[in-house]
């Protein structure tokens, strides 16, 4: 149907209805009402149509989608009534001197009625259509019964063709509970959500609690997964209140949501008086981390970025998305080069003179290192030496290494090479005026080589998920939460100090596998976990400081600083000396004898440097 024509229909249906209600408003009552003249039933007649079509204009009435009322369009109908009443009064008014209030009070609620009712019908069809469809609408349980729960349950009621139904709420206000709120019943509290989602033959979750922080979140997320039933979460409530999005965007519970941590808040700025207006170099940019670093210091607006890697695809696509974002305000620089060349990097750090490096090129995989630990010693400990000199020789005044909780006790080459890196730059900031510091963090969500995106993929595939062990168990993070601690070290750090993230609790394989086969919207019988065995180099637990070196004070909110001693300064120097031309296995013993505290036996006679 045409516009035209739609608000013609309404134009004709909306007269008969006012000339409906002034017939019935003034001949209903008699005998015991005086009815008035012809000529003044005429008028009243007259002006209540003209008024009714002036103020239907006014407030939309023939421009609003009737199939979607709501309160708002009631209100409107109501508006547009009770002018129109009142005009007919003051009509009355001045041709009689008298009002038939009786009269007056039954047109209007019969005039109310019938507009309204007119209206709604529209809406009645239009419901009654979609159930003789047998539209396939998913039975939906709301977890809080406050305002945005309210909203939630308002837009599902309107909404039947977002394919959700409100079938209860969930809240632990006792004194909310058994009430209902646009018909939808709030039975009871969270406590015991299986049970709830089993009696009601639930299909989906969606968490409506936006003001909840984020450790009982965290709590209550889990508990809607271990349902094994989809889970979703609302946008801001203050998109939904304005209207800038609605049901239809919410957002999946993400592995990520389950950490349960409060983020870290950053010193603004502290980092804002290091990095605004300055040259920041990042090695390994185009990596998981050295990328999102990028991102978080574009918005310093630094006056240039440097962006060192090796591979120039990676290279390519962050300053391609970073162009796209700083819009000419930052220079970005793409640097094509490997940190092991020293000539090489000794010139870009001559070349761009920058304040802040961030060091996070590495090779990071324990296993593959195991199979190439000549690869990880050239890349690990001689790219870091390349790079932190070159920061020491050009007068670089911060220097960030980005490290890994696997540097400490490592049973790995991986995890040594890490620790000796760090080492490095802790026997440079007792001589160098650039203030060096390191930062650990453990596995990082989503990144290049971690579980993540090995268990996606073996999900989509249809299993089985590979586990190491059943009790095998790691810390976790996400990319920015990682990207931010770097950048808030650099601001920290007066020389030599390992920055440590408070990461919470360690969590279990086999549950983080769990949890990402229940939020891929499998059962946990319905895609098998398979235990593979320990791969060469791996430890079952992962640590963040050895008990030697723990402190227990932050220094910053959730951030504390260990207490990791170097090597000497000899012991060093020979060890670098002597790695190059070691056998792989005196290479491994004696960089994880290091990284596990012990001496090193130094024969002067054998340096061959100065």
């Amino acid at each position: 149907m045409t516009m035209r024509k739609r608000m013609t229909m309404l134009f004709v249906l909306d007269t008969v209805i006012v000339l409906s209600s002034i017939f019935f408003g003034y001949f209903i009552l008699k005998p015991d009402f005086v009815v008035f003249t012809t000529k003044v039933v005429i008028a009243s007649s007259v002006a209540l149509t003209i008024a009714h079509h002036l103020f239907a204009w006014r407030y939309g009435l023939y421009r609003k989608v009737w199939s979607y009322a709501s309160i708002g369009e009631l209100a409107a109908i109501f508006k547009a009534v009770t002018l129109s009443i009142i005009v007919v009064a003051g009509v009355q008014l001045v041709l009689t001197q008298h009002i038939s209030m009786r009269a007056l009070f039954l047109t209007w609620m019969l005039h109310l009625l019938l507009i309204g009712g007119s209206r709604l019908s529209w809406r009645m069809a239009r419901d009654s259509h979609l159930k003789r469809k047998g539209l396939n609408t998913k039975r939906t349980l709301i977890i809080g019964a406050g305002q945005a729960g309210t909203i939630v349950a308002r837009q599902l009621v309107n909404n039947p063709e977002s394919g959700m139904t409100a079938v209860a709420f969930l809240d632990d206000d006792r004194r909310k509970q058994g009430l209902e709120i646009h018909g939808v019943s709030i039975i009871g509290g969270t406590k015991n959500i299986e049970d709830y989602v089993q009696d009601n033959d639930i299909d989906k979750i969606v968490i409506a609690i936006p003001s909840m922080n984020k450790a009982d979140m965290q709590v209550l997320m889990q508990r809607c997964v271990d349902t094994g039933v989809k889970t979703q979460t609302i946008p801001k409530i203050e998109d939904l209140v304005t209207g800038k999005v609605s049901v239809t965007d919410m957002q999946d519970v993400k592995i990520e949501d389950l950490l349960g941590r409060d983020e870290v808040k950053l010193d603004m700025e502290a980092i804002r008086s290091k990095l605004t207006g300055q040259t920041i170099l990042i090695t390994g940019a185009g990596g998981s981390i050295g990328s999102e670093i990028c991102r978080q210091v574009s918005a310093f607006q630094p006056k240039r970025l440097v962006l060192v890697g090796h591979g120039e695809n990676s290279i390519y696509l962050i300053e391609r998305e970073l162009r796209e974002k700083v819009a000419g305000t930052i220079d970005i620089i793409p640097v094509i080069a490997d940190v092991q060349d020293r000539n090489r990097f000794f010139s870009i750090v001559e070349q761009y003179a920058p304040h802040v490096i961030y060091h996070a090129a590495a090779h990071k995989h324990v296993p593959l290192m195991e199979a190439n630990p000549r690869e990880a010693v050239k890349n690990n400990i001689f790219g870091t030496k390349n790079v932190a000199e070159a920061a020491d020789t050009y007068g670089v005044p911060h220097f960030v290494l980005v490290s890994t909780d696997k540097a400490v006790n490592p049973p790995n080459i991986m995890g040594a090479t890490k620790r000796f890196a760090e080492m490095i730059i802790q026997n440079l900031a007792k001589t160098s005026k650039t203030k060096y510091a390191a930062v650990r963090f453990g596995n990082v969500l989503g990144s290049r080589g971690s579980v993540i995106p090995l268990f996606k993929h073996q999900i989509k595939q249809g299993g089985p998920v590979t586990v190491t062990d059943p009790d095998m168990t790691r810390y976790f993070m996400t990319i920015p939460e990682a990207s931010r601690l770097v950048i808030q070290a650099g601001t920290l750090a007066r020389g030599g100090e390992v920055f440590v993230l408070d990461m919470g609790e360690p969590v279990k394989i086999t549950d983080l596998a769990k949890n990402l086969i229940r939020l891929s919207g499998y059962q946990d019988d319905e895609i098998e976990i398979k235990y593979s065995g320990i791969r060469p180099g791996e430890k079952l637990y992962e640590e963040l400081l050895d008990p030697a070196e723990r402190q227990d004070e932050y220094v910053f909110p959730k951030i504390y600083i260990g207490k990791a001693t170097p090597i000497t300064a000899l012991e060093l120097e020979y060890v670098l000396d002597q790695l190059p031309d070691m056998s792989i296995e005196t290479m491994k013993d004696t960089l994880i004898g290091l990284a596990n505290r012990k001496t090193v036996e130094v024969d002067p006679k054998q340096l061959t440097t100065a």
